[in-house]
């Protein structure tokens, strides 16, 4: 499915998937970073560093999961939230798989 063809008004599951897996290509280039947006693992460290906590980088991505969900419990419909939401809950899902296959 090509993103760049998508109706605004294409609400469906896959294409909440396609936009969101495309927010990720474009912080990847946005960031000049091949592997895209994983700046998760350094910002855990310095809230960590900061207050004392253990945060891990799956915990700090599904923290922002939880943001997304909690703007998208009011207001008007902002589909970004639920973009945006697959592709930290994605990214949550592979630092969880990468921190326990160590």
């Amino acid at each position: 499915m090509n993103t760049e063809t998508l109706s605004p008004t294409d609400y469906s599951a896959p294409a909440f998937l396609e936009k969101g897996a495309q927010h990720m290509r474009d912080r990847a280039e946005q960031r000049d970073s091949e592997e895209g947006e994983r700046s998760m693992a350094k910002t855990v460290n310095a809230f960590n560093a900061l207050y004392g906590t253990y945060l891990t980088e799956e915990q700090g991505w599904m923290f922002m999961v939880l943001l997304k969900q909690s703007r998208a419990s009011c207001g008007a419909f902002v589909a970004d939230h639920y973009e945006d939401g697959a592709a930290y809950f994605g990214l949550a899902g592979e630092a969880a798989a990468k921190a326990r296959a160590a």
